[in-house]
Parts: C-alpha cells; structure tokens; sequence
C-alpha cells in the first residue's frame, strides 16, 4: 500500500492535480457551471468522486484537509474562469 501524503503542501499539491484533471475533462460543465452560477452543483457528482480519491491518498488527520481540496478548487477551477462572462463578477 502506498504511503499517505502527511505533508500539507504536497496534499495541496495533490488536490490541484485532482481539480486540474476534472475540469479538463469537464470543459463545457465548467464554464456553463461559472456562467449559471452553479458549478458546484453541475460538477458535484465529478467533485465528491475527486474528493474521494484525494481522501485515499491524504493521511485522514491532516489539519485542514477538506480546506485544502476546497481551496484547490476555487485556485484552479474558479479564479481561472475568471474570463468566462458571468453575472457573479
């Protein structure tokens, strides 16, 4: 069995790489989720499954865990968006 990741920034790290790869397969859900002002709802199925897979690689009592994955997807998903007309900005 692979070594949990203990350290935090290679746990944020890691969540990055995780959002990274769903919104590049989820292009069209991203930009209509920011442009309807949904995202989380239209990628929810997408992000419970990446948070899943971030929790079995991340030791469970690593401060801040679920900050960490949540942060990584307003750094990736949402502030590189930031091009795509919405109404929330």
């Amino acid at each position: 069995m692979a070594r949990l990741v203990e350290n935090p920034d290679l746990a944020f790290r890691l969540a990055r790489a995780i959002i990274s790869d769903i919104a590049l397969y989820n292009q069209e859900k991203v930009k209509d989720g920011i442009k309807n002002d949904n995202l989380f709802d239209v990628l929810a199925d997408e992000l419970a499954e990446g948070r899943e897979h971030f929790y079995t690689r991340v030791a469970p009592d690593l401060p801040n865990r679920d900050h960490l994955y949540d942060r990584a997807i307003v750094d990736v998903m949402v502030k590189q968006a930031g091009k795509i007309e919405s109404s929330i900005w």
